[in-house]
């Protein structure tokens, strides 16, 4: 099921996209949905920020009190919240602004349905793209997605795994071999020894007894995984045009 954030300070335009949203569901049978609104872009960046809340797609209206749409999704961005996002709003004056921020379409109000319709195809597909590249692993209190691009190695630690990510960690408590199988059919990443799979995205160099990571931490290589892992990465790093 999707999560869908709207927010406009407004509540009459909160119940007028509901309905088209509602119109788009019937007309298209899509997958299902569950809306949760919100009248200020505080609001909705906070339990975003905090990892209270994590929508699948925004509905984001630019003129509200408060800080206005384009400053909470460039805060979202920020915070490397790639959620596709979809602006409602009264002018046409912030589209270069939209590019910027990748949002998936810019709607100027009164709203439309073939517009809106629109909008929410190309929000969808992009949806299901999205999803169909993600991983989803069980944590405490329930589940997580986990775009594989997000990270960059992970490291065995009895049994749990920790999946270390741009600024921030993520402890399950899963098998290296179980893991292995989620990331397995990802062509960047690789198994170094027992202990590490690596993103080789995110390798810096290579040597004949450590990794370095961009993340500055350096890896150790077992002396009898070392080989093995070398023709691995560079197999890889010529795939990429990288030489």
């Amino acid at each position: 099921m999707y999560q869908i954030a709207l927010c406009d300070d407004e509540e009459k335009e909160l119940d007028r996209i509901e309905t088209y949203l509602a119109g788009y569901q019937d007309k298209r049978q899509t997958q299902k949905y569950r809306v949760r609104r919100f009248t200020s872009g505080e609001a909705m960046v906070d339990l975003i920020r905090e990892e209270l809340y994590m929508p699948d797609l925004i509905l984001l209206d630019i003129f509200m009190s408060g800080i206005t749409g384009m400053d909470a999704a460039k805060e979202m961005r920020g915070m490397g919240c790639g959620v596709p996002i979809i602006f409602l709003t009264t002018s046409r004056d912030h589209a270069l602004c939209a590019y910027e921020v990748d949002a998936v379409q810019y709607l100027v109000k009164p709203l439309d349905q073939d517009r809106f319709y629109h909008a929410m195809d190309s929000a969808m597909s992009r949806m299901r793209k999205e999803q169909e590249s993600q991983i989803v692993i069980k944590v405490a209190g329930g589940v997580r997605q986990l775009s594989p691009s997000d990270i960059l190695y992970c490291e065995s630690q009895k049994n749990y795994q920790i999946l270390y990510l741009a600024g921030a960690e993520c402890r399950v408590r899963m098998t290296t071999e179980n893991l292995w199988k989620l990331l397995a059919d990802f062509p960047q990443f690789g198994r170094c020894g027992r202990s590490y799979i690596l993103n080789m995205d995110h390798i810096i160099s290579v040597d004949r007894e450590e990794i370095l990571m961009d993340s500055g931490r350096a890896i150790y290589i077992p002396r009898n995984k070392a080989t093995e892992f070398k023709k691995r990465y560079f197999a890889y790093y010529f795939q990429q045009g990288r030489a």
